[in-house]
């Protein structure tokens, strides 16, 4: 059987053999660092392009600035830009010896950012989360941990990612603009989503969850704490489905507060560190829901920042073309 045969066949898809609370071996082999990325395939990416129609765009991605929400709970940094160059001081300054008669001509700025790789619309890798000291695959901070980063598993190994994208739209399904505080997604809700909107999940998709966050985006306790999103069951429908990124318009795709005692992050555990699987953050998808557009064709890629436990994506999304083959 070739690879191409397993992955339809499902036998790749880490799910369907995951063990609770236990990391799992990749079905990709032992050097692996990407998980079901691995199902995107030369093949799949070509029937996707080929399926996207290009006279229309939707931008997935929210933009950076100072005081946008970002998740600082635990002590990280929030988003900071400053410039390190500015044309008045070029001429004041003279940093690069060449005379006020030049710095006047050329007018030159530059500027700095620092931030959690956190931040912002982004991928989370796959040595973000783990469990029993692990990562996916058995990766370890003992034998696969630098004094910067992770020497494996890390969002510089991602891919750029060109798929079917399905979004699942709980808030409209259920009418509401917002789900309220808290509120948990579970297994058998997304099930009546998923039939309501009669979208099918295939091998190797990006599905989307849309809980109505973004539109209090701009109120950042507000967005940041006790949010909508999935529980563990929940993820595993999507997980065992073959998704390859499972992503929402949230800060942390799960319910927040856990609503399991023994795990205080069980979806990200459970999907990173158990599946192999990719988790999108801080999606923007109301373009998306108001042209109810629940499959389109995805389009994606991250800063390859080395060993990163995340980092930030543009995703783009285009409608699907008909008759073409993602069409149907």
């Amino acid at each position: 059987m070739t690879a191409t045969e397993r992955i339809v066949a499902g036998e790749s898809i880490a799910a369907r053999s995951a063990r609770r609370h236990e990391v799992s071996a990749s079905p990709f082999g032992p050097s692996d660092e990407i998980g079901m990325l691995n199902l995107m395939t030369a093949e799949s990416r070509g029937a996707a392009l080929a399926s996207a129609d290009p006279s229309v765009i939707y931008d997935l991605s929210v933009d950076y600035h100072v005081g946008m929400p970002s998740w600082a709970g635990l002590g990280d940094p929030t988003y900071q830009i400053w410039m390190s160059h500015t044309p008045p001081g070029s001429v004041n300054e003279n940093v690069l010896g060449v005379g006020e008669q030049q710095n006047q001509l050329v007018t030159y700025s530059g500027d700095c950012i620092s931030m959690y790789t956190h931040t912002g619309t982004h991928l989370d890798a796959l040595n973000h989360f783990g469990l029993g000291g692990s990562v996916w695959n058995g990766r370890t901070a003992a034998q696969d941990l630098g004094s910067r980063h992770w020497l494996k598993n890390g969002a510089d190994r991602h891919p750029p990612v060109i798929a079917r994208g399905v979004l699942l739209d709980v808030a409209g399904a259920a009418g509401v603009d917002l789900l309220p505080d808290s509120h948990r997604i579970t297994a058998e809700e997304l099930a009546g989503v998923i039939e309501a909107q009669g979208t099918q999940i295939r091998v190797g998709d990006v599905v989307l969850i849309r809980t109505g966050r973004m539109r209090v985006w701009h109120d950042g306790p507000r967005y940041l704490y006790n949010e909508a999103g999935l529980d563990r069951e929940a993820a595993a429908l999507l997980a065992e489905a073959g998704a390859m990124i499972i992503g929402a318009d949230n800060v942390a795709l799960e319910v927040m507060p856990s609503v399991d005692p023994e795990n205080w992050h069980p979806v990200h555990t459970y999907l990173l560190g158990e599946c192999g699987i990719p988790i999108m953050e801080n999606a923007y998808l109301e373009d998306l829901a108001a042209a109810r557009l629940h499959e389109f064709v995805f389009v994606g890629a991250g800063l390859r920042l080395r060993g990163a436990t995340a980092a930030p994506m543009r995703p783009l999304a285009f409608p699907v073309a008909p008759g073409s083959p993602l069409s149907g």
